[in-house]
């Protein structure tokens, strides 16, 4: 304290004037760059294609020192977030409908990237890509000689929901015409389909991609003739964090939007960046991207048709369509992007 009384003391000489209290205060109070810097994030994500170019929000914030931290699975993304472990998530629509399923406390206030899915069949099964009367016409082949027909998914993934809601769509029942594998790591998909353990996959790029051209499987179609479309990821937070930090909150959506619009716009450093989190080669990533689809808007009348079609599939126990409307936050895709809720999916 010994230095300012000093400068107070030079400045009253120098003026003549007494200094009143006000300024005096300001002299304490910390500069407004300071004063505006917002309490750290921590940002979670999956190692997707479509999640990893969050890794790159660190050095595109402002007004908030951010993390990102990734996880293998979006299952794990949403166990931290709801332990406290990180502020922001990125999940996925399904996810964010469980979570409020199961009573947590999740709020969504952005989208990231969309698409990602492919349906991938094993390289000996008579069936042509988009041929679903063929699939169907195998399924029961499989029944009618007592054998499982088995797909697989990791459950909770956007991926599984597509593939359910895709199975719907083409009338084949995933509970009584096919035996579900929950494989719960997207990079092991590649080893059950080279093993023999399952028929037919939906896997997440880049590892879709992998599959394909590492010829383990070969591609059947893309899952997106359901209610979800092609809608896959959603950055969410808690209400606590909302309260406590939403500074930090709209600085951490100004930098998911800025990062989408550079992979909207930048191609190679897409693929570049896929490359640099998930260790898979040019080709894999390059592949991956022509799959994705950079998208910050939330879809509200979407998520709630993604919350019903889960309903039917009993992949969750209660009618959620409420909460899922109700928990959507645009007012900080308001602030960033100066577009109103309506631009913007509501």
């Amino acid at each position: 304290m010994r230095p300012i009384r000093s400068s107070y003391a030079v400045l009253k000489r120098a003026t003549g004037i007494l200094l009143a209290p006000l300024m005096l205060a300001a002299a304490l109070t910390p500069t407004l760059g300071q004063a505006q810097e917002a309490e750290p994030i921590k940002l979670g994500y999956a190692k997707c294609a479509h999640c990893t170019p969050l890794s790159l929000t660190p050095q595109n914030a402002t007004g908030v020192k951010l993390e990102a931290i990734s996880f293998n699975t979006g299952n794990d993304v949403l166990t931290a977030l709801l332990s406290k472990s990180i502020d922001v998530a990125q999940v996925t629509y399904l996810h964010y409908a469980t979570a409020l399923d199961k009573g947590f406390d999740v709020v969504g206030i952005s989208g990231q990237i969309n698409g990602g899915s492919q349906i991938l069949v094993g390289n000996d099964l008579p069936v042509e890509p988009g041929d679903w009367e063929g699939l169907k016409k195998l399924i029961a082949q499989y029944k009618d000689e007592g054998k499982p027909f088995r797909v697989a998914a990791s459950r909770g993934n956007a991926q599984d929901i597509h593939m359910r809601g895709a199975f719907l769509t083409h009338g084949i029942d995933i509970n009584k015409d096919v035996r579900f594998i929950n494989i719960p790591n997207p990079s092991d998909h590649v080893q059950a389909l080279r093993r023999g353990e399952v028929e037919l996959i939906t896997s997440v790029d880049p590892f879709a991609t992998q599959i394909r051209e590492v010829k383990a499987a070969k591609f059947f179609d893309f899952p997106y003739d359901q209610a979800a479309g092609k809608l896959t990821n959603l950055i969410v937070t808690r209400s606590d964090v909302i309260e406590d930090n939403p500074k930090g909150v709209e600085e951490a959506v100004r930098a998911i939007v800025k990062v989408n619009e550079m992979m909207a716009d930048d191609k190679p450093l897409f693929v570049d960046t896929i490359q640099k989190v998930t260790g898979l080669d040019n080709a894999i990533a390059t592949g991956a991207v022509d799959n994705l689809y950079p998208d910050y808007k939330m879809y509200r009348e979407s998520a709630v048709a993604i919350a019903q079609m889960m309903r039917d599939l009993k992949y969750i126990n209660t009618d959620v369509t409420e909460a899922v409307e109700k928990n959507l936050d645009y007012s900080f895709l308001e602030k960033v992007t100066g577009k109103s809720k309506t631009d913007l999916g509501y």
